[in-house]
């Protein structure tokens, strides 16, 4: 049982790496500061369709990964909204120590996330 825990936290972790930086792109990293603009959806976007093959992967059923979705969605849309909109009106760039402090919690608040989306499967399926 333990196991499966191990597994979807795994998942999420190399789901995270993918979506938070090999789908990057120069469209989604300028746009994102802007609250409803698309490219932060189409960001979201990629981290959710990932996290659904994850809990597909350990056998989730459809209605706790509609509810992961949404919890992840509007969580992982507003920290990143956040930070940007931050660093955009601050003008910080990367050779700045709190470019790296904003983006360090940023990946924080991304795997407690992850975390609390495990602990939500392990509890529903009673292995905790």
């Amino acid at each position: 049982m333990v196991i499966q825990v191990l597994i979807v936290l795994m998942l999420f972790q190399v789901k995270h790496v993918i979506g938070d930086f090999f789908l990057q792109s120069s469209y989604i990293l300028s746009n994102r500061m802007f609250y409803g603009h698309p490219a932060g959806m189409l960001h979201v976007g990629y981290h959710l369709i990932g996290s659904a093959i994850c809990l597909l992967i350990v056998g989730c059923d459809f209605s706790m990964i509609a509810i992961l979705l949404l919890v992840e969605g509007l969580i992982h849309y507003h920290v990143d909204w956040a930070k940007d909109n931050y660093i955009a009106r601050k003008s910080i760039t990367p050779k700045e120590a709190r470019f790296w402090n904003l983006l360090g919690f940023d990946q924080l608040l991304h795997h407690l996330t992850y975390i609390g989306m495990t602990g939500y499967f392990a509890y529903s399926l009673d292995l905790l």
